[in-house]
């Protein structure tokens, strides 16, 4: 499970598991700071979850907070069958858009293919389908999409076994469409590669431009130094 702080991830790895696995309780700030795994028999299946800190928490540094993320794939192996993008029903404003980017970024593209949207609070629909829901946002839409067109809504308030039922189910499909197999390390680290490619690149554009401002005799001397070097 992965998505912003605050959004019910916990909670809804203990409906799942239907046991209280995660710590959880309503607050602004993530009750996860490492991630954790949980297991437990549901519906005569093996199933196990695992949960990892929430994105935007100002009370840890972000790049330590990617890193704890990164552990669930060692806590999965050989592998998650499944990513779920747990998203909370309401808005979609830009930081919970930047959250969704930046699991993109961590995992790379090739976990599209294992991945589903898990929409949480699914009281507040309030009579509304989801799909009508959906319609009134293309950000979401387009969402779905990336993550195989396929969606899930849970209210943890509710005792009821059968959203849980009907959540497994919708896994089980991916994982048949999928032959199988699993998210591989090895997808991780080319994602990894790519990500800190694209870091560099950012902190390179950042730095030149900082000495545009401030010392373009500086500027011009590193790019005479790099077009030199590009010669041999």
């Amino acid at each position: 499970m992965v998505g912003k702080t605050g959004i019910g991830k916990s909670a809804t790895g203990n409906t799942i598991l239907g046991r209280e696995c995660f710590k959880s309780k309503f607050s602004p700030i993530s009750m996860t700071v490492e991630s954790s795994k949980g297991k437990a028999k549901v519906d005569g299946h093996r199933v196990a979850v695992i949960d990892t800190p929430g994105l935007f928490d100002t009370r840890v540094d972000e790049e330590e907070t990617q890193k704890n993320i990164c552990q669930c794939i060692s806590y999965a192996s050989p592998g998650p069958h499944i990513f779920l993008v747990v998203v909370r029903l309401g808005r979609f404003t830009e930081e919970e858009k930047q959250t969704v980017q930046k699991i993109q970024k961590i995992f790379g593209h090739a976990a599209d293919k294992y991945s589903m949207v898990l929409f949480t609070h699914g009281d507040q629909l309030e009579g509304t389908t989801i799909e009508e829901f959906l319609e009134g946002s293309s950000d979401l839409q387009e969402l779905v999409a990336r993550c195989n067109g396929q969606y899930h809504v849970f209210n943890n308030k509710l005792k009821e076994r059968s959203q849980v039922t009907e959540l497994l189910q919708k896994i089980r499909e991916i994982v048949q469409k999928n032959g199988g197999s699993h998210y591989t390390n090895e997808m991780f680290q080319e994602a990894e590669r790519l990500f800190c490619k694209e870091e560099w690149a950012r902190i390179s554009v950042s730095r030149c431009a900082k000495l545009v401002e401030t010392d373009p005799k500086r500027l011009a001397a590193v790019i005479a130094a790099k077009s030199g070097s590009a010669k041999y």
